[in-house]
C-alpha cells in the first residue's frame, strides 16, 4: 500500500446523540428486534446523527420504512433537537401522501415509529405531532443500540459510502452531498437484501404492480 500510495479509510466513531429526559414519558418497545414489515407504512425507524465538517456539526435526522427500507424523510439541521425530529417525520409522512393517506382509526393498526429513548423523540413537541398525524412511538432500552439496529445500519452506510469519503467544508457542503445520497443513490440505486436485492423505491414499485396485476 506504501509504494502505491494507498491509505486505508478510517471509519470515525459516532459519538452517542442520545439524552435521556427521565421525567418524560416512556414508550414500549413494539418491535422486539424485528426489523421486518409485510406493507408499507407499518413500522418505520429513525434516529439522528452528527456530520463533521471544518466549521462546526451538521445533524441529520431520518425516518425509513422497513418495508423496503425506503428512506422517507431526511432533516438536516444545526441541533439534534425536537424541531428537527418533527421536520424528518413531517417530511416522512409528506412523502407517503399526507396524513389522510396514512391515517388509520384503529389505533392498533396505525404506523409504528421505533426510536431510542432520548429527548429529542420523548419531547413534548414531538409526541404532540406524532399523536396528531396517527403514528405510534416505540422505543428500544437506554444503551443498546441493537434494538434499534434497522436504523444504526442507514449511519454505518453513510459513514462508509459518504462520510469516510469526504471532507466537508462546512455545513452547506455536507447538506448538499449527504442529501444527494440519501435520496439519490441510497433509495432510486443502492440494492437492499431485505428488499429482494433492489433499491427501494424500485421494490416499492414493483410490488405495487405485482398488486396490479
Amino acid at each position: 500500500m506504501a509504494r502505491q500510495g494507498l491509505v486505508a479509510r478510517r471509519i470515525r466513531r459516532r459519538n452517542g446523540l442520545t439524552k435521556q429526559d427521565r421525567t418524560a414519558p416512556k414508550f414500549p418497545d413494539l418491535l422486539k428486534r424485528d426489523f421486518t414489515a409485510e406493507a408499507p407504512n407499518c413500522r418505520w425507524v429513525g434516529d439522528i446523527t452528527e456530520i463533521p465538517t471544518d466549521h462546526g456539526k451538521l445533524y441529520l435526522a431520518t425516518v425509513i420504512d422497513l418495508y423496503s427500507r425506503r428512506l422517507l424523510g431526511a432533516a438536516t439541521g444545526l441541533h439534534p433537537d425536537a424541531q428537527l425530529a418533527c421536520a424528518a417525520i413531517t417530511m416522512a409522512v409528506a412523502t407517503r401522501g399526507g396524513k389522510a393517506a396514512i391515517w388509520r382509526d384503529d389505533e392498533a393498526q396505525r404506523v409504528v415509529f421505533h426510536t431510542d429513548r432520548g429527548s429529542t423523540y420523548t419531547a413534548k413537541s414531538f409526541t404532540k405531532l406524532c399523536r396528531k398525524l396517527g403514528i405510534r412511538q416505540s422505543m428500544g432500552r437506554v444503551g443498546s443500540c441493537f434494538d434499534n439496529a434497522a436504523a444504526e445500519a442507514f449511519f454505518s452506510s453513510l459513514e462508509w459510502e459518504v462520510l469516510s469519503r469526504h471532507r466537508f467544508a462546512d455545513t452547506r457542503h455536507a447538506q448538499a452531498v449527504v442529501l444527494e445520497w440519501c435520496y439519490g443513490f441510497y433509495n432510486h440505486t443502492r440494492r437492499h437484501s431485505s428488499a429482494g436485492m433492489m433499491a427501494p423505491i424500485t421494490y416499492e414499485t414493483t410490488a405495487l404492480n405485482r398488486e396490479a396485476a
